[in-house]
């Protein structure tokens, strides 16, 4: 069964790694005097502000709601979650076609290439690291799913989008370093010119992906198909229950607000049925501790069109 990856630490994970690629290449632009290199470091530099993004979106998803904000502010993360896939397309896809396009126009020979292969093959090693880390918490989350059942399914904003990072990131360096290669071997920068454009073409299409999953978030999508069925099989399985009408979730961050428009058994009293309502809506919160708003309507028919399970 589905459940929840932690996402902090697969973003802590992410930071550390972004900062130390940041480092590495700071170093090496340092010593080499190199604007490509000392260009490299910004954006891993910005990277990192991706990650400080998303742990102010999970900070802020934290706050109790208010009379303005009824249903809390959980959908916050969702907001930056999707300003970091417009950050990657920008900072990371078009500044990188960019380079690559300038690259092409220029023959100037690489400069301290062996320097830059010893920065690229330590940014894969953390890289490595970091993406590990996601892929447990990911594990965690997709149970026997597919990773793009995952990918298409999950709830979960920050950890799409830490997954989408770290992939593009670790593909991006091994394009890179195997694009220097064949600018070392051939003496030919064209490569390297090719392996950048490589790489904006990448971020571009992950930033893209990643977009179109946190905006159907941000629009209000309603909890995991598997969840929202076993949602469902608890509510028509309680003995206070005679049918369940409709069944109405929506995914707020890591809350869930639940409707529910049922038929209840017959009680001696509206106070009965009240306790009932009651006892299923405690039982039903313990069952499925994400749900944060619960509301009960009982009804005696379903006069309005059934939402699509």
């Amino acid at each position: 069964m589905a459940g929840q990856g932690n996402s902090l630490r697969a973003i802590f994970f992410a930071l550390g790694a972004n900062f130390s690629i940041f480092v590495a290449k700071l170093v090496a632009a340092l010593i080499t005097g190199s604007g490509a290199m000392l260009a490299e470091a910004v954006h891993s530099l910005a990277d990192c502000g991706n990650q400080l993004l998303l742990l102010l979106g999970i900070r802020q998803a934290k706050r109790p709601p208010s009379p303005d904000y009824p249903l809390g502010y959980g959908k916050a993360v969702y907001f930056w979650s999707f300003l970091v896939a417009l950050m990657l397309f920008s900072v990371g896809g078009m500044f990188s076609l960019y380079e690559g396009i300038h690259k092409l126009s220029s023959d100037e020979p690489l400069k301290s290439p062996w320097i830059a292969v010893g920065v690229l093959a330590f940014g894969i090693i953390v890289e490595s690291i970091s993406m590990r880390a996601c892929m447990i918490e990911v594990n965690k989350a997709r149970g026997n799913r597919s990773l793009w059942q995952w990918f298409r399914q999950s709830r979960q904003a920050e950890l799409v989008v830490i997954f989408g990072e770290d992939l593009a990131a670790l593909l991006g360096l091994t394009f890179a370093l195997f694009a220097v290669g064949l600018a070392m071997w051939t003496g030919n920068p064209i490569w390297d010119a090719i392996g950048t454009l490589a790489i904006g073409a990448l971020l571009i299409i992950v930033a893209v992906f990643i977009s179109i999953e946190v905006k159907a978030m941000l629009i209000g999508q309603s909890v995991d198909s598997t969840i929202r069925s076993e949602m469902r099989a608890f509510l028509e399985q309680r003995a206070e229950i005679a049918e369940v009408y409709n069944l109405l979730t929506l995914q707020l961050g890591n809350d869930v607000m639940v409707s529910v428009k049922a038929r209840m058994q017959e009680s001696v009293s509206a106070l009965a049925m009240i306790g009932d309502i009651n006892k299923v809506e405690r039982e039903f919160r313990a069952r499925f501790p994400a749900v944060r708003f619960s509301f009960f309507e009982p009804d005696n028919s379903d006069h309005e069109e059934k939402n699509p399970e």
